[in-house]
């Protein structure tokens, strides 16, 4: 398994908060150890045989990896840059499986590229695994879990407009920032003006990322997910996350997301994003009913399932 950054291991997640391309990478390299196979993780420059060669959104990897074993590209990001002749001629000469993450995520493969195609899912991170029970209607509490660059800015224009004079006494809790990645210095200057505006807005209280254990008991606690979404976004695993432990979401079209939220809010605009959002942290009945969908979904595969499909790429 190879990726330009340093891998992370999977007991990473237990310590610090940390994106969803680097958690998926970390706990399918654990998924196959616990299978049974010797698992070898590298930024390259690693040409010992190998049965599955993974490499990880980038295909110039292929040109340090093994020449000999089923080659698969695990792509995490809108596909469209694999036009560019730096990713395409590499991508040509190995000619591996192209695995994306679903529909909206597969349809931005350009059509020439040769290979297989394949779809697998991610699957949420430990502790969201684990089953969620019921529970009452909390306290009027919004949260917003993503990368602050994908709509935040929108998020706190159209709380403090609209929502925030409809819900006396609501709070939108924003667990993001530059930490979550590694506290990239160019990311943390790209976000620095929408983070200096949250701290700023009335009834948002701008917080550390936190790791998934504490980040699951403070969502165990909230009302409901804001999140616009993004054309970037190719998953979600924060939704996935929110909805796994039965946390009502409200989502935009954009992206997948709306592919996590199978019978939640998609939105068309911002006057209905707003409206669902003040009923589900107004309205009981209305936060009970997605609430219990999301749990009789429950978390969804596991890594173990993860692992097996991708197994199957290497027969």
């Amino acid at each position: 398994m190879a990726d330009e950054q340093a891998p992370h291991l999977a007991a990473t997640l237990a310590e610090r908060p940390l994106g969803g391309v680097e958690t998926a990478f970390a706990l399918l390299a654990q998924a196959f150890a616990q299978r049974g196979h010797t698992v070898r993780q590298t930024r390259g420059g690693d040409t010992a045989p190998a049965d599955l060669i993974i490499a990880n959104r980038v295909p110039r990897l292929f040109l340090r990896l093994p020449c000999r074993g089923r080659r698969v590209l695990w792509l995490h990001n809108p596909a469209q840059y694999l036009r560019k002749p730096r990713h395409a001629w590499p991508l040509l000469l190995a000619r591996p499986v192209l695995v994306t993450l679903g529909p909206s995520h597969a349809a931005t493969l350009p059509w020439w590229l040769p290979g297989r195609r394949v779809q697998i899912p991610l699957a949420v991170a430990p502790p969201f695994d684990a089953p969620a029970l019921p529970r009452a209607p909390p306290a009027p509490v919004a949260v917003f879990t993503s990368n602050p660059q994908r709509g935040l800015d929108w998020l706190l224009r159209v709380w403090a407009e609209r929502i925030a004079p409809a819900v006396p006494g609501a709070e939108l809790h924003l667990y993001t920032g530059a930490a979550t990645y590694g506290g990239d210095a160019r990311l943390a200057a790209r976000v620095a003006p929408v983070l200096a505006q949250a701290a700023s807005a009335p009834g948002v209280r701008l917080l550390a990322p936190l790791p998934r254990a504490a980040l699951r008991e403070k969502l165990l606690a909230a009302r409901c997910m804001l999140y616009r979404g993004d054309p970037g976004e190719t998953f979600c695993l924060a939704l996935a996350e929110a909805q796994a432990i039965g946390l009502p979401c409200v989502v935009t079209p954009l992206g997948a997301v709306a592919e996590r939220l199978p019978d939640g809010v998609v939105a068309p605009d911002d006057e209905a994003f707003a409206t669902a959002a003040i009923r589900l942290l107004r309205d009981d009945a209305t936060w009970t009913a997605p609430h219990h969908a999301a749990l009789a979904r429950g978390p969804g595969p596991a890594w173990d399932d993860i692992a097996a499909a991708f197994e199957k790429l290497a027969a």
